[in-house]
């Protein structure tokens, strides 16, 4: 024996009809059988105010009404609704014609019941409409409920993989008597000159997630040359600039968005604008724009940071230096996005002290 999918005093119906006695006769038809919440329409003008104040399950409706017709409330009803939230449409009329017929389903009528109906009839085909409505309601929220897990476990997924980089980063500044603090600043700065320079926010979440790992490299560069106090000798410096290429080693042929930028930056954020950088002598734009920014944020850090070996330089100072290399080390439309932000940077300083 079938069994509805839903309760008749749970469901919402709208019936539309110019006649006021045949909405009766409907409305106590369908009250007959237990449906409650029925709202009746004799006039179709203030169809507009309901249909935005109100939803429906279904709507029975009919065609031949005075000033706005069946059809065009059809077309009312499909104009206020997105796909997935028109309720199913019964066309109720005296017109039984094939070419009515056809035009009611060619503009989203399910179903169409000739006048006078048979009231078994009637019953059957709402129950049948409310019920494949109800499922379809049902599989909606179902998959809408599959997708927010799925974005939710996308999101957990890729806040786990900021952590790790977050985390290998501040692994190998360690190394290098640095706190994590450091590839914090550097990751906000080189977002702040990225957004400052018209970068869209995609870019600027890359850039801010990637360039924790800029100097990954310096994992494999021997604790005798990292940790050694005072200037290299030239064979140490060589050794040093190695960590580069180490990084570029490490992070190279990921399919993480994240990792590929990190292996950009890890590559060429030691380049110089004017082509005296290492490890390429990339010279201008040939230099990668995360290159070319992390460049930038890292030695303003390197600057205003206190280590073993030199005290930290007021920001005002790291400044006129970076500008003095404007056009040498650093690209200068950068550098202008630099100063720009300089309040800002101010503040991520402040809030990511050593």
């Amino acid at each position: 024996m079938h069994r509805n999918m839903f309760k008749p005093a749970d469901v919402k119906l709208l019936l539309v009809d110019d006649n006021a006695f045949n909405l009766e006769v409907i409305h106590g038809t369908l009250e007959s059988v237990g449906y409650e919440k029925l709202t009746s329409v004799s006039n179709p003008l203030k169809l507009s105010s309901i249909l935005e104040e109100s939803s429906f399950d279904l709507v029975l409706l009919d065609i031949n009404m005075p000033v706005m017709d069946g059809f065009g409330v059809l077309s009312l009803i499909q104009q206020m609704y997105a796909e997935h939230e028109r309720p199913p449409v019964i066309m109720l009329t005296a017109q039984d014609d094939s070419q009515n017929r056809i035009k009611a389903f060619d503009e989203g009528a399910s179903d169409y019941i000739t006048k006078p109906f048979n009231r078994k009839e009637l019953l059957k085909r709402v129950s049948l409409h409310l019920d494949n409505w109800v499922m379809k309601q049902k599989l909606l929220a179902e998959k809408q409920t599959l997708e927010e897990k799925v974005r939710e476990r996308t999101r957990a997924m890729q806040e786990a993989q900021l952590e790790i980089v977050y985390r290998l980063g501040r692994a190998s500044e360690y190394r290098d008597n640095e706190t994590g603090n450091h590839v914090r600043r550097v990751s906000l700065v080189a977002e702040a000159i990225a957004r400052a320079a018209g970068y869209d926010d995609e870019f600027c979440r890359l850039i801010q997630a990637a360039s924790p790992l800029h100097d990954v490299g310096k994992i494999g560069i021997s604790d005798l040359i990292m940790l050694k106090p005072g200037g290299f000798t030239d064979e140490e410096f060589s050794i040093m600039k190695s960590h580069v290429t180490i990084g570029g080693e490490i992070l190279a042929s990921s399919k993480s968005e994240i990792l590929q930028l990190a292996h950009e930056i890890a590559l060429t954020h030691h380049e110089k604008y004017n082509g005296k950088g290492y490890p390429q002598g990339l010279v201008g734009e040939e230099i990668p724009i995360s290159g070319r920014i992390v460049a930038i944020a890292d030695v303003f850090d390197a600057l205003t940071s206190e280590r073993p070996y030199k005290e930290a330089w007021p920001i005002d100072k790291a400044v006129s230096l970076i500008v003095r290399e404007k056009g040498e080390h650093f690209d200068p439309v950068l550098v202008d996005a630099f100063v720009s932000v300089i309040p800002e940077i101010e503040k991520i300083n402040k809030q990511y002290l050593d």
